[in-house]
């Protein structure tokens, strides 16, 4: 069942808010639910909602948007266009196909990967440009509307340099559907922040969300009396959420409505390790929130002061002894190997945190989940080079066995998989043969090896301070200049 948070519109001009993945994960993703809403809901659109599992039909279609989170996201863009009978490539479509443009995180980061399959790319914040393009889209023929969309700041054409759109937050962004269907069955997500002032060198999400906002506390305030007048599941967004300059007024109002009667299940999906409270843990569980998330990134506090995680381990120890003394069950201690300069003792790091988390919270899970590092674009490290794999799994495999030694369970993601989003990441425009070569042979791993065999692209591994990168046709702040002074800096402080 699904229950509609504000007015639906129709109109004569149909586009389709398609999303590369199954509609469960489509009704959890905020970004694209908010740029369907606008869709829906203006005088002269009609709005049809589209996933991997739930196609609509081309028919009279006029545009379709994909909204694409993550790196793989291309197998689902490609599925959708396949089953409507649409061309990939741009190149190949006439006046009679759909206007097919795209974006989100993936494409903010680096559009060039995925460029020829576009008409245009949306750069940065949507919920202001959006509309822009929709209005020109309902009152254009498709060549007219493709020269205005072109001079929209925040649009990405080929071979033309775009500006990132950044807006100041001023209406709250939230759930405007709630559903059964859902992956956060019936919740109704708030955003409250957007960015990260904490600036890790490896955080592509930190530096292109700059600078770091927040909205107003009424607003907040509002949006969660909305969200309870439909639904009792009440969930916070953003990176770094207890940085709000009213978190705390913001938990306390959360608290008083539980404290009221009110059956109110909170959920956050990570704490700030070096500002997690007893009073913020105990609204946590008052709200049913068993087990939650921190992120160290490092073990080795040597490595956590060269990536630029401002943490000290008694925060760390403090975080889980917090956690553990007002009522959550058990953490998740989110890391990462492979970082640039990480050794054999910053590996160790990990052993010796275990046994000191271990020995002070005997009966509380305890969990380290590991991702691989991945140089991203916009970043200090966007240049470096990544661990190869068969080192990184001989670490993969230490880390397990002495883990499990101590009685600390362990998940890693997967190296090879790490592997090639750290190639399409950083890639140029010449994957995009590529890219449909592996859509071809199924999208598993050997899918890219056969491709990589077959096709032979040029794959960087490392990039000089100097050269041009895919990217820089993307101006995003603070710029590369400023990346470049924080990489020296940072390898300065070794």
């Amino acid at each position: 069942m699904e229950k509609y948070l504000y007015k639906r519109n129709s109109g004569d001009y149909t586009i389709l808010m398609a999303y590369p993945a199954i509609e469960e994960f489509a009704l959890a993703s905020l970004g694209y639910m908010w740029l369907y809403k606008i869709a829906d809901s203006m005088s002269g659109i009609n709005a049809l909602r589209c996933s991997t599992d739930n196609i609509v039909s081309a028919k009279n279609i006029q545009s379709i948007a994909f909204s694409m989170s993550f790196d793989f996201d291309f197998m689902g863009v490609f599925g959708i266009l396949d089953k409507l009978h649409i061309p990939f490539y741009a190149k190949d479509r006439d006046e009679s196909y759909p206007l097919i443009f795209a974006g989100g995180p993936v494409i903010t980061t680096n559009p060039r990967p995925y460029e020829a399959f576009f008409d245009f790319m949306l750069i940065g914040d949507g919920e202001n440009l959006f509309p822009k393009i929709l209005d020109i889209l309902k009152s254009n023929s498709k060549s007219e509307a493709l020269e205005l969309i072109g001079k929209l700041e925040g649009v990405y054409i080929p071979d033309k340099t775009a500006v990132k759109a950044t807006v100041p937050l001023e209406d709250v962004i939230y759930t405007p559907i709630i559903s059964d269907k859902g992956y956060f069955k019936d919740t109704f997500v708030i955003e409250i922040a957007r960015g990260c002032m904490n600036r890790c060198a490896f955080c592509t999400a930190s530096y292109t969300n700059l600078p770091f906002r927040s909205y107003q506390y009424e607003q907040i305030i509002k949006a969660i009396d909305l969200g309870l007048e439909y639904t009792n599941k009440i969930a916070l967004l953003g990176a770094q959420i207890s940085a709000h300059p009213n978190f705390n007024e913001i938990m306390h109002y959360l608290e008083d409505k539980i404290d009221s009667g009110i059956k109110l299940e909170l959920g956050i999906s990570s704490l700030r390790t070096d500002s997690v409270t007893p009073k913020m843990v105990q609204t946590l569980v008052k709200g049913g929130q068993k087990h939650s998330t921190i992120a160290i990134e490092a073990a080795s506090e040597r490595l956590r002061r060269f990536i630029n995680k401002n943490l000290k381990e008694q925060q760390i120890i403090d975080a889980v002894r917090i956690s553990r003394e007002n009522g959550l069950k058990g953490l998740k201690i989110y890391s990462m190997i492979g970082l640039p300069t990480e050794n054999q003792d910053d590996i160790d790091e990990f052993i010796r945190l275990g046994k000191i988390l271990r020995a002070e919270n005997k009966g509380f899970g305890i969990e380290f989940s590991f991702s691989t590092f991945v140089p991203k674009p916009h970043t200090p490290f966007q240049w470096t080079k990544r661990e190869d794999t068969k080192s990184l799994e001989k670490k993969q495999k230490y880390l397990e066995k002495q883990l499990a030694k101590i009685g600390i369970s362990s998940k890693f993601s997967s190296i090879k998989w790490d592997y090639w989003q750290a190639v399409l990441s950083r890639g140029g425009s010449e994957l995009a043969p590529f890219l449909v070569e592996v859509y071809n042979n199924g999208g598993k791993i050997g899918a890219y090896k056969s491709a990589l065999k077959t096709l032979k692209p040029e794959i960087k591994q490392e990039f000089e301070l100097d050269e041009v990168l895919p990217w820089d046709v993307l101006e995003i702040y603070p710029g590369k200049k400023l990346l470049i002074n924080e990489y020296n800096r940072l390898f300065r402080r070794l």
